[in-house]
């Protein structure tokens, strides 16, 4: 198995793609009434899932994130430049949760909290990283 894509269900599917396309530079593939479909230069597939519509397929509502509140899931991305990339995302309107610091696992990265709620990191790996 490998991971193909990571899905995440918004209240606001239209403000959470500008949100990507702005912060990450996601290009969107698929453009539906309840869903995006975004990629990155490298591949990665992000997809965003209208809430009230997530039930169609799963058979039940996630559940919701309460304003100030954040999702149980995070998006973990290495950035070339991690500076260029903290500044653009919070251009692009993510609330910062945590400063940029070096980890203990080894990895220098920020955490950030997208309009919805989901929780995005931005990372420099301590070591490289296999393309």
């Amino acid at each position: 198995m490998r991971l193909a894509l990571a899905v995440l269900p918004v209240t606001d599917l239209d403000a959470a793609a500008v949100f990507y396309e702005r912060a990450c530079g996601f290009e969107v593939t698929v453009r539906e009434a309840v869903y995006v479909e975004m990629h990155d230069d490298a591949g990665m597939r992000l997809g965003l899932y209208l809430a009230e519509a997530w039930s169609r397929l799963t058979g039940a509502p996630p559940a919701p994130i309460p304003k100030g509140h954040l999702a149980p899931v995070e998006l973990y991305l290495y950035c070339e430049d991690l500076d260029v990339a903290i500044d653009r995302v919070v251009s692009a309107g993510a609330r910062v949760l945590s400063d940029k610091s070096e980890r203990a696992w080894g990895d220098e990265c920020a955490y950030f909290a997208d309009p919805m709620g989901n929780v995005l990191v931005l990372a420099r790996p301590r070591l490289p990283t296999a393309r």
